[in-house]
């Protein structure tokens, strides 16, 4: 059973039956932007433009940033994170864009994963389509365990969507949803670092 979030909302991520997650995957999806155009002669059509989101993970420990997995380094220090790879239109069906944590694999000295989605295109979150990122466990199938929307939340170009931090128990995960203004990830670290 998935849980839709609202921002700053925790969830514990455990299995359904109870247990510790091992591998959970962050997806991000949106949709290619579809304008209307006047034609020449007073018509109109329907022209797609390309919006080129990007998903990366901030990886947090001792109060910095000790490693980023984006599309230009798809891989953490540890081989824990990995990101799938880069889409630059937002077309297809599904998750767009994904890194999975092994999250057994995560080095001990790390304390939290910040998730964060930037527009390096340049366009604004109140101009792309549904947009949304979820926590899935990948260990089970995909089975959806939570849901953040971020269309429509305003003029930012970015946004630190989530966080997982390690816990006493295992790992919680956590929707943030803080606005920002930037292109790459590393613009995003001073919000990242006052998200945790």
């Amino acid at each position: 059973m998935s849980v839709n979030l609202s921002k700053g909302q925790t969830v514990d991520l455990r299995k359904q039956d109870g247990g510790q997650l091992s591998r959970v995957r962050m997806g991000l999806g949106w949709d290619v932007k579809v304008i209307t155009k006047k034609g020449l002669f007073g018509g109109t059509k329907q022209v797609q433009r390309a919006i080129d989101l990007d998903a990366s993970a901030l990886v947090i420990s001792g109060g910095r940033v000790i490693d980023t997995v984006y599309f230009g380094s798809l891989r953490s220090a540890d081989g824990a994170i990995q990101h799938t790879g880069d889409n630059l239109t937002g077309a297809g069906d599904g998750d767009d864009e994904s890194i999975i944590v092994d999250l057994p694999q995560v080095h001990g000295s790390v304390e939290h994963i910040v998730f964060v989605v930037n527009s390096y295109s340049g366009e604004t979150f109140s101009e792309i389509d549904n947009a949304v990122v979820r926590v899935v466990d990948s260990a089970a199938g995909d089975t959806e365990l939570a849901r953040f929307a971020l269309s429509g939340s305003g003029p930012h170009t970015a946004l630190v969507m989530a966080r997982v931090s390690r816990t006493g128990a295992g790992w919680a995960f956590t929707a943030i949803g803080t606005p920002g203004q930037g292109r790459t990830a590393r613009d995003l670290e001073p919000l990242a670092l006052a998200a945790v």
